[in-house]
């Protein structure tokens, strides 16, 4: 796979879906998900105009952070485990993944040790599996001003969710739509012109996502091909 390419036909893919709904492509930034991935193919897409990298594995990120391009974004959307918080924070822009007050406390209580301040989004289950982790819906709005209020050390800047692994258009819309629908009631929360982030959308179903709202969309496959390659 020509990874140049495939960047383009994905960012041509984010521009149609955003023409169809009267959106500015400006809007949305390409996550580009690099887990496994050799860094050749990091770098590769990084001369092909891709900036935003996303890891979900700490220690693989760590890695790839010390030896990569200081002009890399890289970002974390994996599950945390608090005691990979130390390989995390540090190195990325934005923590994705955080679904619970306690892990907010945790990055918080790490990053005030050394004078640190972490961006991160509100992991929400929109789609009540089991088996994915994320908030409740209706713990959001609770979770959001407890973080705001009393962690000196953590940012909220949005919200992120997986959407169930459906081919269903309408069951994919639901969880894009529930998002969006917390995110519209926490903006009066938020100052200003701050721009509050809704990271939703991979490859099998970022263009609906996009049509939903989406500002962050993860997508690995589309770009580097299966992750035997």
């Amino acid at each position: 796979m020509n990874i140049e390419s495939a960047l383009n036909r994905v960012n041509d893919r984010i521009y149609k879906a955003c023409k169809r709904v009267g959106r500015n492509e400006n809007e949305v930034r390409l996550v580009a998900v690099s887990k496994t991935i050799p860094m050749e193919f990091i770098y590769e897409a990084f001369q092909g105009g891709q900036k935003v990298f996303g890891e979900n594995k700490a220690q693989e990120l760590r890695d790839k952070a010390s030896v990569g391009n200081n002009d890399i974004e890289w970002h974390f959307i994996g599950h945390l485990q608090t005691n990979k918080i130390k390989y995390v924070s540090p190195v990325v822009k934005l923590i994705h993944s955080v679904d619970s007050f306690n892990l907010a406390r945790e990055i918080s209580d790490y990053n005030s040790k050394r004078d640190l301040v972490s961006d991160i989004l509100l992991e929400v289950n929109t789609g009540g599996e089991i088996s994915k982790f994320g908030l409740n819906p209706a713990e959001v709005e609770e979770v959001f001003l407890h973080i705001s209020e009393t962690l000196s050390n953590v940012k909220v800047k949005g919200l992120m969710c997986m959407a169930p692994y459906e081919e269903d258009e309408k069951i994919l819309r639901n969880s894009f739509i529930s998002l969006r629908n917390i995110k519209d009631r926490l903006i009066k929360y938020i100052h200003g012109d701050q721009k509050f982030e809704l990271s939703m959308g991979m490859s099998h179903d970022f263009e609906l996502a996009v049509e939903e709202g989406s500002t962050m969309v993860r997508v690995g496959t589309a770009i580097f091909g299966g992750r035997g390659r």
